[in-house]
């Protein structure tokens, strides 16, 4: 091969990647020396001396700097440009000059231009070149003078029997040649200065990006040649192709201090450190580990000074590079656990030699120092979960919650080289509250749950170090402005700001994130969160009053301690927040919250008030508004019974103020007492007011529904009627307790006329008012109170068996209903209890006869028996039918199916024929027809379901709140697959329904109304009930309660509105979660019958979750196994490209307009 040439080298067509070092090791191409040679090895390097290498590389700078002045001193001698280095560089890195020389093992590609003959050959040509060709000797001489500083460089360079190492010599002596010269270069003046308005020249020490990827591919061939292949197996292993074998241990030490050293003082310049720390600090670091720390077997040839250098510049590699980089490599090096053998049958991956011991304790103490560095936490957490949030399905969620939960567990412990578990503490756990505040939003949700993971972890292991090197900064900012803090004298003056605005709200945020998101109900932290409660509260009403984000937050961290906490805690908690006790720290008496100017709030001490009108309303309206935001807290904790509950508290209460409130009023009137004494009995008016403006506002502002059970019921009359025999109704206010009194008495009424369906449980909760209306009716003055009370004690005593006729007058004075209706079920449902008295009211004060309700609990259990087993009785043998009407049911109750379905058919006729005998037997129908649809026999139930859709769309208003009572809650005793099978029918029912409503007209009410109209005035029961059936765990009800889902949105069109939202987000839930293809298939065609409902109204009704189900159904296409499931959604993203190319291009119509001009 000539020396020089004006064609271009191969290497350069060939591409960039030409150097692979797992496919060269299994190829054999690199193979390590057999013999001791090379065993000379480099000696402890001084500190690089810039001024002195550049003086004696005599070299200017680049594009000719200054020369000296005067000549004074000789001019240098020009030294080798990098220009020449990298020129060197590539040739000794040349691929094979033709196909000739490659050979039939190297294969397709540039691996065998690294073949040990390649190798020899690009070593000769470079020797020829820098004794030959013009313009090298500069270059020669300073390879010599680094070799001469070098002796194990020099030896292996000059041997010819190990190629491999003798390149990798040839390669970091060019390279500690293109350092020397790159630092003179940077060390001698500027040549020239940009102009103005031109960009600064590149400095004269900086690279291109040829000469960049050049001397890339120099540092790998360097690494993988003279580094790699002398490492043990387990230390540095990286997946790949095995190893080639070991050279001998007697040069294996000395040459890998030799590489190591070279590329440790290559490290150490910035451009050539940069390139070989991010892409080789991994083997560097595990050449230094094993050289500083290994065994002595490894480091045979190397002198113990040479290992102390090798432990510092390990030390130094680590605290310049970039920690989260230094965190992963250290993870790498110290390897993997033991993994548990592959069960049979599972894929195997080729496994790595696991480190040796001495490794996995040395990268443990490495990382641990790491982490007890200054923001050594974030560095931590970085190394390990960066790269690792860009998956948005369940198993790439699952990685990410594992990984959260070992960095959480490795933050938690406290490492060996701290001694104290104090100082541990007091040094990362700022770091871990920091990681609450991270503003990148990339990375701020995994940084967010490893911190909250951590405080969690830590409060379960070590409370007391937790609550007070966490919890207590925490909530530091609001801690600082309760009752019980100690406000310095300086900090009293009016205007003080005590919170700013920014810590306020971070602090509101961390609270959200660590209590709420975290959601461990640990006594530690509802202690430490009750401890602030009362200034959050505060800052809620405050929020409330004024437009602020912060109102929010506030309240879901009161909503989450109300239900987490237990009841008696959370009562006394709202007892607090209205004022009754102290259980909570209120606000600072002399703070106060002010509105901020990014819409947060700040705490400053407030201004005095001088006039007292002022002040007093100041007091009165913050005490009301306190009241109000109570209450509307409230409101959001009915379902848990939390608000009934301590609406019954306000009540008992208020039974103790009216006991009191005579002898409060007789000791004011005392004379001489005490100031003690008044004070007190201020205290006790203000309690006394407080309890009086909470009940009232209670009854206005909480709804009907704040009672969840019969217990809750029990509870508040109880209180009513404690109160009424403890303050008989007298003087001013007796009209209105008398009313309610009357109201509580016919709330038990309504209840035992069968309003509620009681279990034998709730008879049990009932008698404990059995004294109260004992001796209501013993002492109360109103002669038919006392009545009423004695029947209501004998009716809850019989259980109802007895029940006199004031019970059913006083139940349908509750429920709003003339006497004489009697009181049924609502909307005439026959799955609930109906009237006890049959429709028929009794006398006003009269008894009925004890046998009237046996016989009507014998109808009414013959009428809910399901009657597939036998011949049932007539179920309306009592009523006026005709023969043949009478007949018909008969003959639905028939145990032959044809007989019952050819019934069923003959009534649905009636039906549709609008007979009016039938249709004043609707109920009795209905009944019919739901019992039938429970039959196992195909031609029955789909007779029944037909008679039940035409029943219902003739009044649907009735029948509409039954059939989704009974879709919601399936019949009690019947089996889970039973019950889903009914279901389904149900909602076959509601879907023909739903089809009957159609286009057309309906007279409801004395109004014609659309029967859309009724179809809509039900949109939302409709979809919540199908909404519920896809969460049900027979994955055929899912199905099915998504198909009607399908029909119903597009049924109603652009009528969805508000559930359009719910909707989506159900699907995407399913869509992407559910394990059975058939729902998934389901959810998906939703979606398609949606898109096709609405056509060109699909971005009007969809446009705030068009993009959101347009990603769906890209997810579905990309990531579904299902075949069907991927069908429907490429059908659906035809569906919304016709509509979207419909919007965007409407079709152009040629029109002519005429106007008349008046």
């Amino acid at each position: 091969m000539a020396a020089g040439g004006a064609a271009p080298p191969r290497w350069r067509r060939a591409g960039s990647h030409f150097l692979s070092l797992p496919k060269m090791a299994a190829a054999g191409l690199v193979r390590p020396p057999q013999d001791g040679g090379g065993g000379s090895h480099l000696p402890p390097p001084p500190p690089p001396d810039l001024p002195k290498m550049a003086a004696e590389s005599r070299a200017p700078p680049l594009h000719g700097g200054p020369k000296m002045a005067g000549g004074a001193e000789p001019e240098p001698e020009p030294g080798p440009e990098p220009e020449r280095v990298v020129e060197a560089l590539e040739l000794l890195l040349r691929p094979p000059a033709g196909p000739s020389e490659r050979g039939d093992a190297a294969g397709p590609g540039p691996e065998g231009a690294l073949r040990p003959e390649t190798l020899r050959d690009n070593a000769a040509a470079l020797e020829e070149r820098l004794r030959r060709a013009p313009g090298w000797a500069a270059l020669r001489g300073l390879r010599d003078a680094v070799l001469a500083r070098a002796p194990a460089l020099a030896a292996g360079a000059a041997g010819e029997a190990e190629p491999g190492w003798a390149a990798a010599c040839g390669l970091l002596a060019l390279l500690l040649c293109l350092k020397e010269r790159l630092a003179a270069l940077a060390a001698a003046p500027a040549a020239r200065r940009a102009g103005p308005g031109a960009a600064p020249p590149p400095g004269p020490d900086t690279l291109s990006v040829a000469q960049g990827r050049a001397v890339g591919r120099a540092l790998r061939a360097a690494v993988g040649l003279g580094l790699a292949p002398y490492l043990p197996p387990g230390v540095g292993q990286r997946p790949g192709p095995p190893a080639p074998p070991p050279p001998p241990p007697a040069t294996r030490g000395a040459r890998l201090h030799a590489a190591t050293a070279a590329l440790a003082e290559l490290a150490r310049h910035p451009a050539l450190g940069g390139p070989l720390l991010s892409r080789h600090l991994g083997l560097l670091l595990a050449g230094l580990c094993l050289l500083g720390h290994g065994p002595a077997a490894h480091s045979e040839g190397v002198s113990e000074s040479e290992r102390a250098r090798c432990r510092e510049a390990l030390r130094h590699i680590l605290d310049r590079v970039y920690q989260p980089l230094a965190v992963r490599e250290l993870l790498v090096l110290q390897g993997r656990p033991k993994q548990s053998p592959p069960s049979p049958g599972e894929e195997t991956k080729p496994a790595l030699v696991r480190a040796p011991a001495w490794l996995r304790r040395l990268c443990g103490q490495l990382l641990s120092e790491r982490l007890m560095r200054p923001s050594g936490v974030q560095a931590v957490v970085r190394g390990i979960m960066e790269g690792t949030g860009g998956g948005s399905g369940a198993e790439a969620a699952a990685v990410d919650w594992r990984k959260c939960d070992t960095v959480a567990k490795i933050l938690a412990s406290c490492p060996q080289q701290c001694l104290s578990l104090e100082d541990y503490y007091r040094l990362v756990c700022p770091q871990i509250l920091d990681l609450l505040r991270i503003p990148d939003k990339l990375t701020a949700r995994q940084f967010q749950r490893v911190a909250t993971t951590t405080l969690l972890t830590m409060a379960k292991e070590h409370p007391q170090l937790a609550e007070r090197h966490l919890l207590q900064p925490l909530l530091a900012p609001l801690l600082r402005c309760s009752e019980t803090a100690e406000l310095a004298a300086e900090d009293l003056s009016a205007g003080t700001v005590l919170v700013t605005e920014a810590e306020l709200s971070s602090c509101v945020e961390d609270v959200l994130k660590v209590y709420v998101v975290g959601n461990d109900s640990s006594s530690l932290l509802l202690r430490s969160l009750q401890s602030v409660l009362g200034v959050v509260f505060s800052l809620y009403s405050f929020a409330k009053q004024n437009v602020s984000y912060l109102r929010s937050p506030c309240q879901e961290i009161l909503l989450w301690f109300l239900e987490k906490s237990e009841r008696e805690v959370s009562l006394a908690v709202l007892e607090g927040f209205a004022g009754l006790n102290s259980s909570v720290r209120a606000l600072h008496p002399r703070c106060q919250f002010r509105a901020g100017s990014e819409g947060g709030a700040t705490i400053a001490v407030e201004e005095t008030i001088g006039d007292e009108d002022e002040a007093l309303y100041q007091k009165v309206s913050s005490e009301q508004c306190r009241v109000e935001s109570l209450v509307e807290l409230l409101s959001h904790c009915q379902k848990s019974g939390l608000a009934g509950d301590f609406f019954i508290y306000c009540l008992k209460a208020l039974t103790r103020v009216a006991a009191e409130d005579e002898a409060d009023s007789n000791l004011a009137a005392v004379p001489g007492g005490s100031l003690l004494e008044l004070e007190q009995y201020h205290a006790g008016q203000r309690r006394k007011l407080l309890v009086l403006q909470l009940v009232a506002t209670l009854c206005e502002s909480v709804s009907d529904t704040v009672f969840t059970d019969v217990a809750q019921v029990q509870e508040f009359v109880a209180a009513t009627l404690q109160r009424a025999c403890v303050s008989p109704a007298r003087g001013p206010g007796a009209a209105v307790e008398a009313q309610t009194l009357a109201m509580a008495m016919g709330l038990v009424a309504a209840m035992l006329s069968g309003a509620v369906q009681l279990q034998s449980g709730d008879f049990a909760v009932l008698k404990r008012l059995v004294p109260l209306l004992e001796e209501l009716s013993r002492t109360y003055p109103e002669p038919l109170t006392q009545e009423l009370a004695a029947d209501l004690r004998i009716t809850i005593c019989t259980h109802g068996a007895f029940s006199p006729g004031t019970v059913g007058a006083a139940a349908d004075g509750v429920l709003g209903k003339k006497p004489g209706t009697g009181t049924q079920s609502p909307a005439g449902i026959p799955g609930r209890a109906p009237s006890p008295r049959g429709g028929r009211a009794p006398p006003r004060h009269g008894r009925s006869s004890p046998s009237a309700p046996r016989e009507r609990s014998e109808e009414e259990s013959v009428s809910h028996e399901p009657s597939t087993v036998g011949p049932a009785p007539a179920p309306c043998a009592n009523s006026p039918a005709p023969a043949g009407l009478q007949e018909l049911l008969v003959s639905a109750c028939d145990p032959q199916p044809p007989s019952r379905a050819a019934a069923l058919r003959h009534l649905s006729s009636l039906i549709a024929q609008r007979d009016p005998e039938a249709l004043r037997l609707q109920e009795k129908l209905l009944q019919v027809f739901l019992e039938n649809v429970q039959h196992e026999d195909a031609f029955v139930y789909l007779s029944a379901i037909q008679g039940v859709a035409l029943l219902s769309s003739e009044y649907p208003e009735r029948i509409l709140p039954v059939l989704l009572a009974r879709y919601g809650c399936p019949a009690q005793g019947t089996e889970d697959t039973v019950a889903a099978v009914t279901r389904m029918k149900l909602g076959e029912v509601l879907m023909r329904v739903t089809r009957a409503l159609g286009p057309g007209g309906k007279a409801i009410g004395g109004f014609l109304l659309s029967r859309g109209d009724v179809v809509f005035k039900h949109r939302e029961p409709l979809v919540q009930a199908f909404l519920r059936g896809a969460r049900d765990p027979d994955g055929t009800l899912r199905a099915s309660s998504l198909s009607n889902l399908g029909e119903l949105c597009q049924r109603l069109g652009f009528q969805l509105g508000s559930i359009v939202q719910e909707v989506t987000s159900c699907l995407t839930a399913i869509a992407k979660t559910d394990p059975e293809a058939e729902v998934r298939r389901a959810a998906v065609h939703v979606v398609v019958l949606l898109l096709r409902g609405l056509s060109e109204k699909a971005t009007e009704v969809l446009q705030d979750v068009l993009r959101d189900l347009y990603r769906l159904l890209k997810h579905v296409v990309a990531a579904e196994p299902d075949g069907a499931t991927v069908l429907h959604a490429q059908l659906a993203l035809e569906e919304l490209d016709a509509v979207m190319r419909r919007v965007l291009f409407p079709p152009q119509v040629l029109e002519k307009k005429i106007v008349v001009l008046p």
